[in-house]
């Protein structure tokens, strides 16, 4: 791998342990639809609910977790959560045939795989602050790739079983706390987890923090209803492939593309960013038109090789999105980025919840057409909202400043 020579020893360990944990990731998380809906024998509805528990579980997890960031410290947090989250995912084989206890697992799974999120954002933030936009960018490209790698093998695997899909993301889960354990504990021998202290003073008391709206909300709308579209993938196109008769393999394909095409066309995305999308903000935007553009795609064609152009074009809506958020906060919150990567993670993260019920519950009643047509409305939406933020940053009154200033 070329591109990871660029970089330290230090950053190149971080870069492929995320790309193991996001493999075995990917093997699980595009089948849960499929494996309520196919292996379970259960509606769209019943699908919905699940993935709605598991987005409440992730709700509260990176709310948890931005706020205990400073408590407990990262290494108890992240290694913490990261043993949960694999325990948890062993549970689910044996768990599957409980309707209720299964639910639950999922809910627990969303938790404490959310509680590692702004975890680890803030501290790539805090212990690479000069390059830690290219480090977002970099961690989230190494993370698409696993990505890759593991929906390409999840379509054979669920043809092969279901539950060992579920076992291999717990073992690369688990590796992922061995290895961060590791690792924090030779960063804080060298003093080192505790970077953000040296260079800024931290905000006190999370009132004072929520009132700095201008910093995280109107971004977070705008993450909230571009995630809600985006469950037109798992509520909408993934039981429509297999209405159509089509076998699993054919929607990992998709995910499958997703991922190559996030490493491809790294190219395009930065012609972008030098040409009109500069800004964290500018990128966000620009991403949710990409955004609604793939998902007109697939009401106004719908169509398996429509799908497959409307993958491409919320790929680079979500190549522009994705790293930009953390970029943002970071860049602007300073030591209080764990506070602030939490709630707008949450905020985004109800998208999530809300999505996929609605979804199963208009595909239940009427198929894709329905489904497609929210997709669009909360596409348009998140654009409006990140317009509205991208002029509250131009306006100079923006909550980033005033914490630089206090």
């Amino acid at each position: 791998m070329n591109w990871l020579r660029r970089y330290p020893k230090e950053i190149q360990a971080l870069l492929l342990a995320s790309l193991i944990n996001s493999t075995g990731s990917a093997l699980m998380w595009p089948l849960t639809t499929m494996y309520v809906f196919g292996e379970l024998g259960r509606s769209m509805q019943d699908a919905g609910l699940v993935i709605l528990l598991q987005s409440l579980g992730g709700i509260a997890g990176q709310l948890v977790g931005g706020a205990m960031y400073h408590r407990i410290g990262v290494k108890k947090l992240l290694v913490g959560s990261l043993l949960v989250n694999a325990l948890s995912l062993f549970a689910l084989p044996v768990v599957s045939s409980h309707w209720h206890v299964y639910m639950l697992t999922m809910l627990i799974v969303g938790f404490s795989n959310a509680m590692t999120l702004p975890a680890i954002q803030a501290f790539v933030g805090f212990r690479f602050a000069s390059r830690r936009g290219e480090i977002f960018n970099t961690i989230y490209v190494g993370n698409n790739i696993g990505v890759a790698l593991g929906t390409a093998l999840s379509g054979p695997l669920a043809d092969i079983s279901f539950p060992l899909t579920f076992v291999l993301n717990g073992v690369t889960c688990l590796l992922f706390a061995v290895y961060f354990f590791v690792y924090l504990n030779r960063v804080g021998r060298e003093g080192g987890l505790h970077v953000e202290a040296k260079t800024t003073k931290r905000s006190q008391g999370a009132l004072p923090l929520l009132m700095n709206t201008r910093v995280y909300l109107y971004m977070g709308l705008g993450a909230l209803f571009l995630w809600l579209g985006n469950c037109i993938w798992n509520g909408g196109v993934s039981p429509s492939i297999l209405s159509d008769g089509k076998p699993a393999s054919y929607y990992s394909i998709l995910w499958t593309m997703n991922g190559v095409l996030i490493f491809a066309l790294q190219p395009l995305i930065a012609w972008m960013k030098r040409s009109f999308a500069s800004l964290p903000e500018t990128q966000m935007t620009a991403g949710s038109l990409f955004y609604l553009a793939g998902y007109a795609v697939i009401l106004f064609l719908p169509h398996y090789w429509a799908m497959v152009l409307a993958m491409f074009l919320a790929t680079i809506g979500e190549m522009l999105f994705q790293p930009a958020m953390p970029a943002f906060i970071s860049e602007r919150t300073h030591a209080d980025a764990p506070f602030y990567l939490g709630v707008s993670g949450g905020i985004g993260q109800a998208g999530r919840v809300i999505g996929p019920y609605i979804m199963g519950i208009l595909y239940d009643r009427g198929g894709l057409e329905p489904v497609a047509w929210l997709a669009v409305g909360a596409a348009v939406l998140s654009c409006g909202f990140f317009v509205l933020n991208h002029r509250l940053q131009r306006s100079g009154s923006a909550g980033g400043e005033r914490l630089r200033e206090a």
